[in-house]
């Protein structure tokens, strides 16, 4: 089995892509982050939903946990407002990791060996010009692995 059997398409987001967006894509999609590409679609590192919540919580939330009690359920829904007009760029860490990618031919264990070395869960499959194709996810990856 080859990475272009296991691969899904999926959303990705530019930089420019606003930070609300991107937290409603990741939602949507259900995955623990999100792939920034560049304007040709080449991958260039991944969006934690992690660094989106980091983001968007009271930075007194983030500090004490407990804290977080004295918003009530009717206010959490305005969390994301934390966000405010910030863009992907805005969210990236500073040190922001290098995006796993693999070629649609590389086996499923070439895809678990990148995946653990990176410590990324999302590789991007790509094509001879690295715009990508694709994406294996490690709960993908994993299910193919096992046959479940």
């Amino acid at each position: 089995m080859r990475a272009s059997d296991v691969a899904i398409t999926m959303d990705t987001v530019t930089e420019d892509t606003p930070a609300r967006e991107a937290a409603r894509i990741l939602a949507a999609q259900d995955l623990p982050g999100l792939i920034v590409v560049d304007a040709k679609g080449r991958p260039l590192t991944v969006l934690a939903g992690t660094q989106v919540l980091r983001m968007a919580l009271p930075s007194y939330c983030q500090d004490d946990p407990a804290l977080a009690r004295v918003i009530d359920e009717a206010a959490a829904d305005v969390i994301l407002e934390g966000i405010g007009d910030r863009t992907v760029a805005g969210l990236l860490p500073r040190s922001r990791p290098e995006l796993p990618a693999v070629s649609a031919d590389a086996t499923l264990l070439e895809v678990a060996s990148v995946m653990a070395r990176s410590n990324v869960p999302l590789v991007a499959v790509v094509d001879r010009d690295k715009v990508m194709t694709g994406a294996i996810t490690l709960d993908g990856l994993l299910d193919r692995m096992l046959g479940t």
